[in-house]
């Protein structure tokens, strides 16, 4: 366990296998104190880690990493599970070694955060393991506020900033054809194609403006300068500007 795990290749039949009553039987025996029962836990156990990073294998990390990450997992797993609760080991162990895999990959991701939103984050999840110890189920995200003396909004900033990020091709969804990606549930309501539509006719009715109706829209709402301060800046009347602004508009709608 110290060393680096190769798991490469290796027939897993060959890894020993613990029934209920053995696996509950170790757990009393490691808790008190027998070092022995607990390595005979982690070596009957391994398959159960094995089992859960076939769930990591698309992120493109190694294997092997991602095995002792987990094995950490299951020794946290084996060290905090309460043997008075009426709970199988592999119901509280499966959700250790997948946190503790998340963990890694979330302080390894190329995506960064601010210290002190990745401090909170921490502090959210060892709150979340403390209350998952105590109530043998998941907590709700008030708990995890009250536990913690901070806003709900805090406690689900933090989490959606470490989150594992998804890709917009990773399949949602088949029925035995095409698969739905993400990018398919993903809709952009401001460059529609409608929107291009409009700013192509826009461009092309601007075009045919006059060099002199072009300035005085652009100073006018480009700039945010008024009609008075327009006609001293290209030497016409304030009656001219006006009258031009209002023919190049009625120009524009025309031709849109």
């Amino acid at each position: 366990m110290l060393g680096k795990v190769e798991i490469c290749g290796v027939n897993t039949t060959k890894l020993p296998t613990l029934t209920a009553a053995e696996t509950d039987a170790l757990l009393h025996r490691a808790k008190d104190g027998d070092a022995a029962a607990r390595e005979k836990l982690v070596e009957g156990n391994l398959r159960l880690v094995l089992s859960v990073i076939q769930r990591f294998s698309g992120r493109g990390e190694n294997a092997d990493d991602l095995f002792q990450v987990g094995c950490v997992g299951l020794l946290k797993a084996i060290d905090n599970f309460d043997t008075s609760q009426n709970v199988r080991f592999s119901t509280y162990g499966v959700p250790m070694i997948i946190g503790e895999i998340r963990r890694y990959l979330r302080d390894n991701s190329s995506i960064r955060v601010s210290r002190s939103m990745r401090d909170t984050a921490y502090r959210v999840l060892q709150a979340r393991e403390k209350l998952q110890r105590e109530q043998q189920r998941e907590p709700t995200v008030e708990q995890i506020a009250r536990e913690l003396g901070i806003r709900h909004e805090e406690v689900v900033f933090a989490m959606d900033a470490v989150c594992d990020p998804v890709s917009l091709f990773e399949p949602i969804y088949s029925d035995g054809g095409d698969a739905v990606c993400v990018m398919d549930q993903v809709r952009d309501t401001k460059n529609t194609d409608e929107d291009w539509l409009e700013q192509i006719a826009l461009k092309e009715a601007m075009a045919r403006l006059s060099e002199r109706e072009r300035q005085i829209l652009a100073l006018r709402y480009s700039d945010g300068k008024t009609q008075m301060e327009v006609s001293s800046e290209i030497g016409i009347s304030q009656a001219q500007v006006s009258r031009l602004e209002k023919n190049a508009i009625k120009s524009i709608k025309k031709n849109m």
